[in-house]
């Protein structure tokens, strides 16, 4: 009887780390198949450990800010905000300005960060009124959103830029005289703010020690953040809308608010990627922001519904991670690196979709 009531035990114990371990891989799996193909890659793309270490903490440092932008929003229940792209825009606003005056370093980013605030603000208002009216579906009107305000972008800087809009430096413009041109050296703000603090602990690698400490700033305060009243009424909101409103909570105005300081966030982040960048694509840099920076937190193993510093900040180092080795592991191969290039790219997109079809599903109750 003792021998068979232990067997017994033994049987409940496999079939218990069974269940854990299946909970632990369905909760975790796309960050486990992205270090799975991290590895994978490394080894196939043959780069030195410092080259890939220092472009990992390079990519970490300028794209987080715009990843953890997307978390309000989630919180608050208004799902993966494509909208941060005008958030983007509002910080080249601010850049092309900033080209027009006798200003470089830190100064020149700080008055950057004051330009395109408030601009941020009004389109994170603007953009927070639509996805009120769009309650449900705000990830496709926020995307929509993005592609109607790029439109406005670029006719103002493609058209107005010059004959109706003042451009104090002329070198901006196009040799027509109208519009600004693709490219706007940014070497007036390169590296203002990584070079604050900056220390090079071994040849070949770089670590800009301020940036990463503003990056955890934002991570400490937006913690602090949720424990108020207004950051409990945004989880309130994304829990339940109903309970939420019949708490006495206004959803309208904290939906907004969420939206507003995203924006905020994502005009800020983009003016950290550019600094380090050193140059201002006006028409495309910040096509890609919305993209990127959600299948980075989806990657960390966020959802539609849910998302944590954690995820964000490891998502950025897992798909930033593929975007450096897949173009070297393409190259030896295929011999190719574009084949690289195609495949970060469809992974991008792929995890998306993912994502959006096990949320539709999760709401249909078919999970």
């Amino acid at each position: 009887m003792g021998t068979n009531i232990r067997l017994e035990d033994l049987d409940m114990e496999k079939k218990n780390i069974g269940k854990t371990l299946g909970k632990f891989f369905k909760k975790y799996a796309v960050p486990i198949i992205f270090l799975v193909l991290c590895l994978v890659g490394y080894v196939f793309a043959e780069i030195p450990f410092i080259f890939l270490l220092n472009e990992i903490i390079i990519r970490l440092a300028r794209n987080s800010f715009l990843v953890l932008s997307l978390i309000i929003p989630v919180i608050a229940g208004m799902g993966l905000n494509f909208g941060i792209v005008l958030g983007a825009m509002a910080g080249q606003v601010a850049l092309i300005i900033i080209a027009n005056l006798p200003i470089e370093g830190i100064w020149a980013f700080l008055l950057a960060i004051g330009i395109s605030t408030p601009i941020a603000i009004v389109f994170g208002y603007l953009t927070g009124i639509v996805l009120n009216k769009a309650i449900g579906k705000e990830m496709i009107t926020s995307m929509i959103l993005g592609y109607f305000a790029n439109g406005l972008y670029q006719l103002a800087f493609l058209v107005l830029a010059g004959p109706i809009i003042p451009i104090i430096n002329e070198s901006l413009l196009l040799s027509t005289g109208i519009g600004i041109k693709n490219t706007i050296d940014l070497s007036n703000i390169r590296y203002a703010l990584d070079d604050v603090i900056k220390i090079k602990p071994y040849p070949g690698l770089s670590i800009p020690i301020f940036t990463m400490v503003m990056v955890g700033i934002l991570c400490i305060l937006l913690t602090f953040f949720f424990r108020t009243k207004l950051g409990q009424d945004m989880r309130a909101t994304g829990q339940n809308l109903h309970i939420a409103k019949v708490s006495g909570i206004n959803v309208g105005r904290t939906r907004i608010i969420a939206t507003i300081i995203s924006t905020i966030l994502a005009a800020w982040g983009q003016l950290i990627f550019l600094q380090n960048i050193g140059t201002l694509n006006t028409y495309g840099s910040h096509e890609q922001v919305g993209l990127f920076a959600v299948a980075s937190l989806l990657v960390g193993g966020a959802s539609v519904t849910k998302a944590t510093f954690s995820q964000a900040l490891l998502g950025t180092f897992l798909f930033h991670m593929l975007f450096i080795i897949s173009p070297f592991a393409g190259q030896n191969l295929m011999n190719n690196s574009q084949i690289g290039e195609f495949f970060r790219v469809f992974v991008a997109y792929g995890v998306i979709g993912i994502a959006l079809a096990l949320h539709a599903w999760q709401r249909k109750g078919e999970l």
